[in-house]
């Protein structure tokens, strides 16, 4: 009931684009999960086919390899080897499907006109989860509370004067495991962000805690451009000068303007038409005499030597002799 009364909230709408980007991460990340796990299946039945255990093996045109030179005699060992062989297809099957969601989700991302993909180590994967998890980055006031969200601010640990701050696991992990991995490409690349890497370690980082620095940059960063690629956007939608609203004859596009109507400037305040109030005093009605007001009957206290007495006062003041008890 609050919420619907309070007119001050953002209304909470669907984004059509936004929930297509939602689903396609997710069965992205259904398909990368069952990738390894049909690997995984795959070199539990070769080490029983390949006589001494099998190496671990990770792309299937090695696993095919391998099977070819296997030759098994008895009915388990065949067994065996047809279903490495299916594993070994629907490892074809996955990394098929997981191309072809690559491709739509890089189209997906461009369609919307964001250039997180512009950042080193953020791909279509990971820029699409950015844009459907965070919807809209209006709702962030400042980097620092997007970097709370992501779960990269540092929390801060410190104990008299040992000045500490350790990992925060609070904050959405799907958007922290996108900057995780972003932070390991660029590790492996020369980019700013091993330069930073490399500079958290010469001030006396240790190698996590300079990952968690360099996350919390590549949060910043992310933020950056969120709020970038609207204002980007905003031009082709606003009026001449770049401001939304302008008017062909504004000064936001000529050098000297030429003020229309719709231009001019309100007027001045509305004459009053209350008439204006006595500096003393409420004003008397017409007709009838201003009366003095009476003072109102208090109480006079009065302190014998005995006790203390309440009595009614007049209007008037008693006389001098009534005060004294003299006739």
């Amino acid at each position: 009931m609050v919420a619907l009364r309070d007119k001050g909230l953002r209304e909470v709408v669907s984004d059509p684009e936004l929930t297509v980007l939602r689903l396609l991460c997710d069965r992205r990340d259904e398909l990368s999960r069952a990738r390894p796990q049909a690997l995984n299946r795959m070199h539990r039945l070769f080490l029983e086919l390949v006589p001494g255990g099998a190496p671990v093996k990770r792309s299937a045109t090695q696993y095919k390899t391998l099977l070819a030179g296997v030759r098994p005699q008895d009915l388990a060992a065949q067994t065996r080897r047809r279903m490495a062989a299916g594993e070994l297809a629907d490892i074809d099957r996955l990394d098929g499907k997981l191309k072809a969601m690559k491709a739509e989700l890089k189209a997906a991302v461009l369609a919307t006109g964001s250039h997180l993909m512009d950042i080193h180590g953020v791909g279509p994967a990971g820029a699409a989860r950015i844009l459907a998890d965070v919807g809209d980055v209006a709702r962030f006031p400042a980097r620092h509370h997007f970097a709370s969200w992501t779960g990269t601010a540092p929390i801060d640990a410190s104990s008299g004067a040992h000045i500490r701050h350790r990992l925060s696991r609070a904050g959405n992990r799907r958007i922290n495991h996108v900057l995780y991995m972003a932070g390991i490409v660029q590790l492996r690349n020369d980019t700013t962000g091993r330069r930073y890497y490399r500079r958290r370690l010469t001030d006396g980082k240790t190698p996590m805690e300079a990952m968690r620095c360099l996350r919390r940059r590549l949060s910043d960063v992310v933020y950056r451009q969120l709020v970038a690629d609207p204002a980007r956007q905003a031009p082709d939608r606003a009026g001449p000068g770049g401001h939304s609203g302008a008017t062909l004859k504004s000064s936001a596009a000529d050098l000297t303007p030429d003020i229309g109507s719709s231009d001019k400037p309100l007027p001045g305040p509305a004459v009053p038409t209350l008439p204006a109030r006595p500096p003393n005093g409420n004003p008397a009605r017409p007709g009838t005499a201003a009366t003095p007001r009476r003072r109102a009957g208090g109480v006079n206290v009065q302190r014998p030597a005995g006790r203390t007495t309440l009595t009614p006062t007049s209007v008037v003041a008693p006389s001098k002799a009534s005060r004294t008890g003299t006739p």
